[in-house]
Order: C-alpha cells, then sequence, then structure tokens
C-alpha cells in the first residue's frame, strides 16, 4: 500500500493522520472510519445550503442508517461494528466536521444504545438490540422548558377507566425526536417517582413540532413535543436506578466531540477562503494573503485549537470506555469510582475545549475582509452553533465542581437537573 499524501483540503481522506489530525484511538480506526467517509464527505456537500435554506435533514439521516452508523456500538452478530467508545466519538468528530446538526440529533440515540448494551434485563437488552439493528432511531423529551421544578416533572403517566396506562405532558429541548422511530419521555411514573418511558413517534397522541427558534444547530429539531393522552406499553418504562449511570460524562462529551467537529470544518473554510482571496490592503505584510505571515498566523491558531479539542476529546473517551467496562463487571464501588473519575475528566475538558473553539471561531474573521461577514458564506455559523452548544451544562458550574475536587476532594454530583426554582417552595409547602 503506497502511503497517502499529505493534505489540508476539506476532504475526508483514507487516514486522518495525513490530515495532521493524528492517529486515531485505535490500530483500526482507520478502516472503519474508511466505511463512513464517503457518507460524511456527501453529508458535507450539502450542509451550507441546508443551513442557509433551512432544509431538514430527513434524507442525510436516512444516509446514516443505511450507512450502519447508528447501530455502530452494537455487536457485530446485530449488525454492527464493535465499535468502542472511543473510536463512536472519533467518528462523531469527523461527523459534527460534516454537519454539526446531525451528531447532536443522534445524541439520545447513542446514549440510549449504552443503555441497551449494559443492561441486565435479558428481555429489554433482546429487544432493543433488534430494533437498533434495524435501523431504528432514540430522540429525547426531558426538559419542560421551565414548567417543572428541579425533582419533578408534570409529565406523567396514569391509568385511564378502563387501566391502560397512558402518558400526558408537553416537552422541550426535544432534540432528534422530529427525526427519531422512538422517543424517551421523562415522567412522574405512577408511584409519582422520576422514570422514563419509550414512546412511538407515530403513535396516536404524540406531536413533534418544528419550532426550535435557537440562533444555532437550527437544524436538531429540538423544540416541543406534546403528549396527549398516549398508550404506551408496561415494559418500556425504565426505572432512574436501572439506567447507565456514565450518563451525564457521556451526554457532555458528545457536545464536546461537535465543537470539536465545528473547529476542524471551520479551519478547513478558513484556509480555503485565504488561500483563494485576491483583495489585499496597501499595508499588508504581502502581495497576496495566503503569504502573509500575520494571517497564517491566524490560521495556524485556528487549526490548533481544533487539533487541540480533538486530543482531549480523545482522551475524555478512553475515560469513559473505562466507565462502561466498569459497568459490565459486579462491582459497585468500582464502578462508581470510574464514573466519578469520567465526570471529572469530562468536567476538567469543558472549559478548555469550548474556550478554544469559541474563540477559533471569533479570531477567524481577523484572517479576512469585511466580506466574511457576508451572509452567502454564513462564517457566522460556527460561533453561533458554537455558542448554543457550550450553553447546555454550564461550564461555570463544572470549572467549580473541579476546584472542589482539587481542593477538598469532593467527588462530583452523578445526575443533576435543570428546573423552575420556584416550584421546589411550592412543592416545599405542599409537603
Amino acid at each position: 500500500m503506497t502511503n497517502p499524501t499529505i493534505q489540508h483540503a476539506q476532504a475526508f481522506s483514507e487516514s486522518q493522520i495525513y490530515a495532521a489530525w493524528g492517529q486515531g484511538p485505535s490500530a483500526r480506526y482507520d478502516e472503519l472510519a474508511q466505511h463512513f467517509r464517503p457518507v460524511f464527505a456527501k453529508i458535507q456537500a450539502g450542509t451550507l445550503q441546508r443551513e442557509q435554506q433551512r432544509i431538514l435533514p430527513y434524507e442525510q439521516l436516512q444516509w446514516l442508517k443505511d450507512s450502519g452508523f447508528t447501530r455502530l456500538r452494537l455487536p457485530k452478530a446485530f449488525g454492527g461494528f464493535d465499535a468502542t467508545i472511543p473510536e463512536l466519538f472519533a467518528l462523531l468528530v469527523e461527523l459534527a466536521q460534516a454537519d454539526s446538526n446531525l451528531p447532536q440529533a443522534l445524541r439520545v440515540h447513542f446514549g440510549f444504545t449504552e443503555d441497551v448494551l449494559i443492561s441486565k434485563d435479558p428481555a429489554f437488552k433482546a429487544r432493543w438490540l433488534k430494533r437498533i439493528a434495524a435501523g431504528e432511531i432514540v430522540g429525547s423529551a426531558w426538559s419542560e422548558g421551565g414548567k417543572e421544578s428541579r425533582d419533578q416533572f408534570q409529565t406523567h403517566i396514569y391509568r385511564d377507566p378502563q387501566g391502560q396506562i397512558r402518558l400526558k405532558g408537553q416537552k422541550y429541548y426535544t432534540t432528534g425526536s422530529l427525526y427519531a422511530d422512538w422517543i424517551e419521555v421523562g415522567i412522574q411514573d405512577l408511584t409519582g417517582e422520576p422514570a422514563s418511558v419509550l414512546v412511538l413517534r407515530q403513535s396516536e397522541g404524540v406531536q413533534v413540532l418544528d419550532d426550535w427558534n435557537g440562533f444555532g444547530q437550527k437544524l436538531t429539531a429540538s423544540g416541543t413535543a406534546i403528549f396527549n393522552d398516549v398508550l404506551i406499553d408496561p415494559s418500556e418504562i425504565l426505572v432512574d436506578g436501572t439506567r447507565f449511570k456514565y450518563s451525564a460524562a457521556y451526554y457532555q462529551l458528545v457536545q464536546l466531540a461537535i465543537i470539536t467537529g465545528l473547529g476542524r470544518a471551520a479551519s478547513y473554510e478558513l484556509s480555503h477562503a485565504v488561500g483563494q482571496r485576491n483583495r489585499n490592503y496597501t499595508h499588508a505584510n504581502s502581495q497576496f494573503v495566503r503569504n502573509d505571515p500575520q494571517i497564517l498566523q491566524v490560521v495556524g491558531q485556528v487549526r490548533g485549537a481544533a487539533y487541540s479539542a480533538g486530543a482531549i476529546v480523545e482522551k475524555v473517551a478512553q475515560s469513559l470506555q473505562r466507565t462502561y467496562l466498569a459497568a459490565l463487571q459486579d462491582n459497585a464501588e468500582y464502578e462508581k469510582q470510574q464514573n466519578a473519575l469520567a465526570e471529572l475528566e469530562t468536567a476538567q475538558s469543558q472549559t478548555v475545549i469550548t474556550q478554544l473553539i469559541l474563540n477559533a471561531s471569533t479570531v477567524l474573521f481577523d484572517a479576512l475582509g469585511a466580506s466574511a461577514s457576508d451572509q452567502r458564506h454564513a462564517l457566522d455559523r460556527f460561533w453561533r452553533n458554537v455558542r448554543t452548544l457550550s450553553s447546555h451544562n454550564p461550564r461555570v458550574f463544572k470549572d467549580r465542581i473541579v476546584g472542589d475536587f482539587s481542593v477538598n476532594g469532593t467527588l462530583p454530583p452523578y445526575q443533576w437537573r435543570i428546573g423552575d426554582v420556584s416550584q421546589d417552595q411550592v412543592l416545599s409547602k405542599a409537603s
């Protein structure tokens, strides 16, 4: 086999080493990634148009399903690829480089896959391995947009007069649910305890709206879902304590992987724009922008930020792999320890990655003229998307958690919720 050519163009080559992003997380990574890179390239070709015209990526998600991307973590016996968590996250970075909306739309699907893989319920595991193997994907419906308390959901299940269990409520930030076959809904169960239930998106009484109005990640379908007396299957009710315990770190790292992919995409677009630019200033350092050392410094800064973010994501993904392996063992204390370490590593990386790529998506304009603000180029989408992603799970809290561990040895919280704090007072008075 001949060595690939070292290249800097925005292309998905046979080896990321030769794009100067470093070696992948395993010896087989490039072989695994090569199966999906033609799909990524096809997706990337239409990303700008979808962004500018607000075209929802139904077709592109189908391409990913057809390629087997949504079953990456499944065993080969179920049509999967036996991908490790570091391999999955490296591929999520590459997909985010192509289109940052798609890995976010699949975020809960991949998280739910972890639930399936570590489940100790044989019937649940067999049922969902079969469904995911068939290409079915899962979306999310957890947050209620400020209406719920921090301890309870308004969305709940109840028994109707015929004794059947039904679901009623409304959710917001339902990322990916518009594209999904199933929706995982956070609920109060029949006893008033927090749980979740899986609902077919096409069930009678389910309505998913395309009303996400954030200025970034516009095509993630993160809007409203309404559940109006939806008949549910009792076997699809999941108790919180049975879920994969590294979920907080896992879901956060997905966001950081997407931010990293956006950094790579920004780097490529900036390099191309600088290389093609013929207009220049009289007080510039060279005739052509592509030879100006100050401009090249900015380009290098942006690419270096993307590289560094990728290295950090891979390191944290290794920690998540350890938590997954720990979950398969019968050692609760060891599992708890690995979960805490994964949460700490994720928290330590969050501010750094966010700041690297937020800054990169800002300074890239310093390498170009005023024409860079032309909406036809949509270069602002990098900052908007990164800013939107980084506003999830505020980094200021993570810095405090890391500091508290560093000084006092305090372990991070296992899980956390968001809600209307005024509702806490209402519930307190009621009790």
